[in-house]
C-alpha cells in the first residue's frame, strides 16, 4: 500500500528516486524550489528543463538531477508564464508528475508543496493531498510520496488537509 508522508525541510536533501520542482512554463529555475534544486543539483538541471520548454501548464517534464541524490527531477509546471496558478493547474501538474514517476520505474517521489504563491494555502494542500491519494491505486511503482514542506504555516496546512483525507477516505470505505 502506497503511503503519503509529511516532512519539514529541504527537499534536497532527500534520498528518494524523483524530486518534483514546481515549475513555470519556461522552465527557468531561478527562485523558490527551483533555485533551490540548481543550487544544490547544478546548472545541468536547468540547461535541459529549459531546452524541452516551454511547456503546457498541468504537464510534467523531466530532467537528470545533476548532483542530486535522487536520479530525475520531474518539473511539475503548475504556473503560467504569468506566475499564477489555479486549482486544475495543481490538480494536473501533480496528476503529470506522479505518472511520470510511475513511468520512470520510481518507487518513492518527493514534492513541494505546489501552487503556494498567492493561491490559498488550504486549498492548494488539498488538492495535491487528494490528487496523491486518487493516483497512488493506480501506480505500478510508486509507493512512497514524501511532501517535503517549508514554514510552519505550509506544514500545518498539508497537516490538516491529509488528516481530513484521512478520515474521508476510511468514510467511504
Amino acid at each position: 500500500m502506497a503511503t503519503i508522508q509529511l516532512w519539514h525541510g529541504d527537499i534536497c536533501d532527500l534520498e528518494v528516486d524523483a524530486i518534483v520542482n514546481a515549475a513555470s512554463a519556461s522552465l527557468w529555475m531561478s527562485t523558490g524550489v527551483g533555485g533551490a534544486i540548481k543550487h544544490r543539483g547544478g546548472d545541468a538541471i536547468e540547461f535541459e528543463a529549459v531546452r524541452k520548454g516551454p511547456a503546457e501548464v498541468g504537464s510534467a517534464v523531466v530532467t537528470g538531477a545533476g548532483q542530486l541524490a535522487c536520479r530525475y527531477i520531474i518539473h511539475a509546471v503548475s504556473l503560467g508564464v504569468d506566475r499564477r496558478t489555479s486549482a486544475e493547474a495543481i490538480e494536473s501538474a501533480t496528476r503529470s508528475a506522479l505518472r511520470a514517476a510511475d513511468e520512470l520505474g520510481c518507487e518513492s517521489i518527493a514534492f513541494p508543496a505546489l501552487g503556494t504563491g498567492g493561491f490559498p494555502l488550504a486549498e492548494a494542500a488539498r488538492i495535491v493531498i487528494e490528487t496523491c491519494r486518487a493516483e497512488l491505486p493506480e501506480a505500478r511503482s510508486v509507493t512512497r510520496v514524501i511532501l517535503a514542506l517549508k514554514g510552519a504555516a505550509t506544514y500545518q496546512a498539508f497537516q490538516t488537509a491529509l488528516a481530513a483525507d484521512a478520515v474521508a477516505v476510511g468514510s467511504a470505505s
